[in-house]
């Protein structure tokens, strides 16, 4: 009999550090292994890439959960911190490059909801529904775990530097995304339960060794938002564009799940979001984002950056799953090992 990790145990678990991708990930490892920063590297190379956002990731974990033996005092640590501040300008510099500057929140929000006609070849909540099979499945719930086993975490940073509507709004969704008072219903402990019903290991961060850059970047811009409350505004548009687009994402996904046959749990996470979400996407629009536009009007630039460059992260999530899983190949860069089975 196989079994998995108990989830209790798993919730707990501190992930270990993973093999170094470059020059930049190897010299954070090493760090944080004990040994000196030492010179950084002249330059950072490509902001997307692996080297880069595993090492931008494995910094902001210390804001986080840290690692197993990485001592919690290093979450302040000057060296560590100078070099996080380079490469995120490194980061940020090329989102500003690469996104709209068109500076219109509510035209960057209402152009989310759009839905296509039909079926959209470059959704992969499209192609989940429609052709997705259960590995592509288990592999897309792999690669969000990253994001979705610390789902609200970063979007708490951003209450304190709010005020009155947009506060008030922000904290009753961050209620609801942490379970209404209910440790079993934490939306991240619903991702959980799903994971659990396709076979993986719950333990968190578990699949950072399996994710590649495309999906590391889209956990680092939101800790990137997140841990400066000079990007608010931007925090706030990455929030607001995953309340926007979560209802009919989720509405796919789990029609997808019941066609490949998952568990209750697998389905019950993407059912919450739909019926949750579809709720929060009007609050967040007219209170969160209405709010800080009324008390400070000169973000909406941010807001709309933060809206666009979420977009501009997943679109290249996606075309880098929907490309390897047409040629019926693995999107991790180490495939997952088949699901536990029991038997009697």
């Amino acid at each position: 009999m196989t079994t998995t990790m108990d989830p209790r145990a798993a919730a707990t678990a501190r992930p270990l550090l993973p093999e170094p991708r470059g020059e930049l990930s190897g010299a954070v490892v090493r760090a944080l292994r004990g040994g000196d920063l030492g010179p950084w590297p002249a330059t950072v190379g490509d902001p997307y890439g692996d080297d880069l956002q595993l090492a931008l990731y494995l910094l902001y974990e210390l804001h986080y959960q840290g690692f197993d033996g990485v001592p919690d005092d290093r979450e302040w640590d000057p060296a560590l911190l100078g070099a996080r501040r380079t490469l995120e300008r490194r980061f940020l510099d090329a989102l500003r490059a690469d996104v709209p500057h068109d500076g219109d929140a509510e035209g960057a929000l209402a152009g989310l909801l759009v839905e296509p006609v039909g079926h959209d070849e470059n959704s992969v909540s499209h192609h989940l529904k429609r052709d997705g099979e259960l590995w592509q499945l288990r592999e897309y719930a792999a690669l969000r775990s990253l994001y979705h086993l610390k789902e609200a975490d970063p979007h708490a940073w951003v209450i304190p530097r709010l005020r009155g509507r947009a506060k008030a709004a922000m904290v009753a969704i961050e209620f609801d995304e942490f379970g209404g008072g209910r440790p079993e219903e934490i939306h991240a402990q619903l991702f959980a339960d799903l994971m659990t019903d396709l076979g993986l290991d719950t333990t968190y961060g578990h699949y950072l060794e399996a994710a590649p850059a495309e999906a590391l970047a889209t956990v680092n811009l939101m800790s990137l938002f997140g841990l400066h409350r000079a990007l608010r505004g931007a925090l706030v548009g990455h929030f607001a564009s995953v309340e926007v687009t979560s209802s009919p994402g989720s509405r796919r996904l789990a029609e997808a799940l019941r066609r490949a046959g998952a568990g209750p749990a697998a389905q019950r996470f993407y059912d919450e979001h739909v019926e949750a979400d579809a709720v929060h996407e009007q609050v967040v629009r007219r209170d969160v984002v209405g709010g800080l536009l009324a008390d400070e009007p000169h973000l909406e630039a941010d807001i709309a950056f933060g809206v666009h460059a979420t977009g501009h992260l997943e679109d290249r999530l996606g075309a880098h799953l929907l490309r390897a899983w047409r040629q019926g190949r693995s999107a991790l860069r180490v495939p997952l090992a088949e699901p536990p089975t029991t038997t009697g």
